[in-house]
């Protein structure tokens, strides 16, 4: 009995529900500052989103000035060395003729023979040419521009590294191999032009080699690839298996190999896919704000139509 009353002299001693209970006027302020707090945020990200989107809109317009100054200049350069009435075959020999045989050009590039992407650099200088990523760099800008679907072909070891880089085109329906830094399209003993498969046997690889003065054998076909995302480390094999899953054969493509030895083109693809996903934030973010925030932004064809409202006005 002691025990019970002690209980019950404990319960009695409890805070009851209703005193614990926050006020109303207490909640009510702290739901206003929160919301507060959320406007607050929600304006920092929508503002500086927008100020993304209107700096990646001029990064673009920039990006595809610089492609079309770029794709003028190969046409230029490409028209004074192709004869555009020529063969397939003939036109992949003109190149090769004029990297063998053109004009003087300067030494060497803004950093020697360096890894270098821009066209307008490997077609000018001397010591790029010399080297299998740009002299390939060179040969398919200027494919391209003569209207011969090219791609670049790597050539791996046994761990996956690129050896050498030559290229394929096109012709009459299958993918020929040209080695740009040689200077030759390699063919066989009828002097048939040959493909990467038919270069894979030792015995046509041989005798497609062999007149070839300074040719490394060891510049072989038995791995090969045309895009080597393994230098971009940790997301390069995901990346690659994610494409395969969504876009099989995408490595094949002429445009992806445009995309790599093009700087010009693969900064306005970039440029405009983040144009595309920052114009989809805004999106976004002003369906959340009208939806749950209650805010109203003012839509840019209404801004737009206030401006030339009162530009137009005459009155006053």
């Amino acid at each position: 009995m002691r025990s019970e009353r002690f209980m019950k002299a404990g319960d009695a001693t409890l805070p009851s529900p209703q005193t614990s209970e926050i006020s109303p006027e207490i909640a009510s302020d702290w739901f206003a500052a929160r919301h507060r707090e959320r406007h607050r945020i929600f304006l920092v990200v929508w503002y500086s989103a927008n100020l993304l989107l209107i700096f990646s809109m001029f990064a673009a317009i920039y990006a595809a000035v610089w492609e079309y100054s770029t794709r003028k200049y190969l046409k230029g350069f490409s028209d004074a060395i192709i004869p555009a009435a020529a063969a397939p075959e003939q036109k992949i020999q003109a190149i090769l003729d004029w990297m063998s045989n053109g004009p003087a050009r300067l030494a060497a590039g803004r950093a020697g023979s360096s890894p270098n992407r821009d066209p307008k650099d490997t077609l000018n200088y001397n010591s790029l040419l010399r080297v299998c990523g740009t002299a390939t760099n060179a040969f398919i800008n200027l494919a391209d521009s003569g209207d011969l679907a090219a791609r670049r072909v790597l050539l791996l070891d046994a761990r996956r590294s690129a050896k050498h880089v030559d290229a394929e085109v096109l012709v009459n329906s299958r993918w020929i191999v040209v080695d740009p830094v040689f200077r030759v399209i390699l063919r066989g003993p009828d002097g048939a032009s040959l493909t990467r498969e038919e270069l894979t046997n030792p015995e046509i690889f041989s005798a497609a080699t062999s007149n070839i003065a300074k040719y490394d054998p060891n510049y072989s076909f038995e791995r090969t690839a045309h895009v080597r995302l393994a230098r971009l480390y940790l997301i390069g094999p995901p990346l690659r298996k994610t494409l395969d899953f969504l876009l099989p054969g995408w490595e094949d493509s002429t445009t992806v190999s445009l995309l790599v030895e093009r700087e010009s083109l693969a900064a306005m693809v970039a440029i405009i896919v983040v144009v595309l996903l920052l114009g989809l934030l805004r999106v976004s973010l002003r369906w959340y704000g009208e939806r749950r925030l209650g805010i109203r932004a003012v839509r840019v064809r209404v801004q737009l139509r206030r401006a030339c409202q009162a530009f137009l006005d005459t009155t006053g």
